[in-house]
């Protein structure tokens, strides 16, 4: 074979291996644990099962899609999962107490925003650490939402709730629909609006758009707002799966949500990562997460067994990088 007939396969079989190593982590975990899955618990890869996995992802997806955003402003919101629960505990006390369904889903949406915004305040203008201000939200959350409950869970919640689980539209489950609707909204904001420019701008160097003049600031504060109104919208789908709303049902959830961006490839330097790795990301958690149910691993269990993958895959792509 000639040279000149050899060389676009080279620059072929190179794209292709670039594109390989760009993979974040999450591919290569999902990929193996499918097929390792498949080959253990045949019922893995039925259209039920992976159905299931497709639904419990969307609640998942929808939080990491925010935590998405506030990680690449080199930021963290533990809060999420806990304002999660609150959302689902106001918008379901509301509507036992007779409530419009629009009117207690716009406060719920307020609450979630509220928080975003207490976050993103005391991170871009006081300048405390994201840690421990979403830690402490993270507190505030679920002590309203214990004290509003007593602890129980609100139940009794009218019938029509159910539909942002159980409802079909088009053949496809609202909570797919809910999911996708939701990726296309951060992708078009993350890449096609100046919110989305300034979010990559702020992880990158944040002091300098400050420095320049730059409204960097407002535009960290809109970061933890966004994240804030996903959790409420995550609580709509947690709420109806479960028919009740618990004030900690989403204690825990921030923890996954962290683990689908980092698997993701979303790093907490310099603004590098994006919304498509963390739908991989999410898949990754959520089938890791599916596979130890079937195989019968105590939830206990799944929280070691996420926090070694979640090693595994930082040290992997720290690897690469060193190599590059």
């Amino acid at each position: 074979m000639s040279a000149t007939g050899a060389h676009p396969q080279l620059v072929k079989r190179s794209r292709a291996l670039q594109l390989l190593a760009e993979l974040p982590g999450a591919a290569y975990l999902l990929a193996f644990m499918s097929v390792m899955l498949t080959l253990a618990t045949p019922e893995f890869f039925s259209v039920a099962n992976l159905t299931n996995v497709a639904l419990q992802v969307s609640v998942l997806s929808i939080v990491a899609f925010g935590m998405t955003l506030v990680i690449l402003t080199e930021g963290i919101d533990l809060s999420l999962g806990p304002v999660l629960g609150l959302c689902g505990v106001v918008m379901g006390l509301l509507l036992v107490g007779g409530w419009p369904p629009l009117l207690a889903i716009g406060v719920a949406l307020v609450i979630g925003a509220a928080f975003g915004t207490l976050n993103g305040t005391l991170v871009a203008y006081v300048g405390m650490p994201p840690f421990i201000v979403t830690l402490g939200a993270f507190g505030i959350a679920m002590s309203i939402a214990m004290v509003l409950t007593q602890g129980n869970s609100v139940t009794g919640l009218p019938e029509y709730v159910r539909l942002f689980n159980d409802g079909v539209l088009l053949g496809i489950p609202v909570p797919i629909w809910a999911t996708a609707a939701c990726f296309a909204l951060t992708y078009v904001l993350l890449y096609h609006t100046k919110f989305g420019r300034y979010t990559f701008a702020i992880g990158g160097n944040r002091q300098a758009l400050i420095l320049s003049g730059s409204p960097a600031r407002f535009y960290q504060v809109l970061v933890y707002v966004y994240a804030g109104g996903l959790a409420a919208i995550a609580s709509f789908i947690m709420t109806a799966r479960m028919n009740a709303a618990h004030p900690t049902i989403g204690v825990g959830l921030e923890f996954d949500a962290i683990a689908a961006v980092i698997l993701g490839g979303t790093s907490f330097e310099k603004g590098r990562g994006g919304i498509i790795g963390t739908v991989v990301g999410a898949l990754a958690v959520g089938v890791l997460r599916n596979g130890l149910n079937l195989m019968g691993v105590s939830t206990e269990w799944q929280v070691a067994v996420v926090g070694l993958v979640i090693i595994l895959a930082v040290s992997l792509d720290s690897l690469r990088g060193l190599n590059q």
